[in-house]
């Protein structure tokens, strides 16, 4: 999609897991869109990175170091955002971790930090962010969900629960805020072509003893397309559900996966 810089002209957007892959690509779209874009990462080299990218190309984007886990840093961050841009329109609760968690494994470690990151980050981010979006105004809350929150996959269980949980969350704040007039939507990929997504495919390649190569090769061939999402496809569907386009769509979870849950009951 080619923004024009009118679409999201003079919003205010947080996108969190903004420094790379999904996040940075949104961060991107919004920028050519016309928002005003402060990005958020535990990871300063990414962000500092990210602004640079942005700079290099004529635009001016924000960044706060900041972990969704913590919530007295969220409230802090999005206090800051707020007073520097005077609103907040648009919030992209996008970050997120993997990995996988066997329910035999007798460390709990990962599954309480995808636990953490993936859901109760966006229910922090979403409860801060939600005291500066002004009623009816085009407030915005597009939560990153997958495709593994429509079905399961074995050894996955703490990244499936978190996936579900997210499209519970984005249909339960829908009601909860629709007399404002905010919208609540979630995004469900299938891979996407980044490097999050690369570690996935290592991991899992190592587990079946095939190369990752080999695993690429097999995902893809699940996928009717026959090719992975790429990270700028999902970014054009956010700016969409951002827009005042998408004024009449709230509490979906919208699947973008090239056919991959048409079989699937998603």
């Amino acid at each position: 999609m080619e923004q024009n810089g009118v679409v999201l002209k003079d919003r205010v957007a947080l996108v969190t897991g903004g420094g790379t892959g999904i996040g940075l690509a949104i961060a991107q779209a919004f920028l050519r869109a016309g928002a005003r874009v402060t990005i958020a990462s535990r990871n300063a080299s990414h962000l500092t990175a990210a602004v640079a990218q942005a700079k290099s190309a004529g635009y001016d984007l924000m960044s706060n170091q900041m972990d969704v886990t913590d919530a007295t840093a969220v409230r802090s961050t999005v206090e800051t955002i707020a007073n520097r841009c005077g609103r907040l329109d648009i919030l992209v609760n996008n970050a997120g971790i993997s990995g996988r968690t066997p329910l035999d494994n007798p460390d709990d470690t990962r599954w309480i930090a995808i636990l953490a990151t993936n859901l109760t980050g966006a229910y922090l981010c979403s409860k801060h962010v939600l005291r500066f979006i002004k009623d009816g105004e085009h407030g915005r809350i597009i939560n990153m969900s997958s495709v593994l929150g429509r079905f399961g996959v074995p050894g996955y269980a703490a990244y499936c629960t978190a996936k579900h949980g997210i499209i519970g969350f984005t249909k339960a704040l829908a009601l909860e805020v629709a007399g404002r007039g905010i919208t609540v939507n979630a995004i469900c990929p299938t891979w996407v072509n980044t490097a999050m997504a690369q570690q996935g495919i290592e991991e899992t390649a190592a587990l079946l003893g095939v190369s990752p190569d080999e695993f690429r090769r097999q995902a893809i061939q699940a996928i009717p397309f026959k090719r992975m999402v790429e990270a700028s496809e999902v970014a054009d569907l956010a700016v969409y559900l951002a827009s005042s386009a998408a004024g009449g769509i709230t509490g979906q979870a919208l699947n973008i996966c090239g056919g991959a849950t048409a079989g699937a009951g998603g």
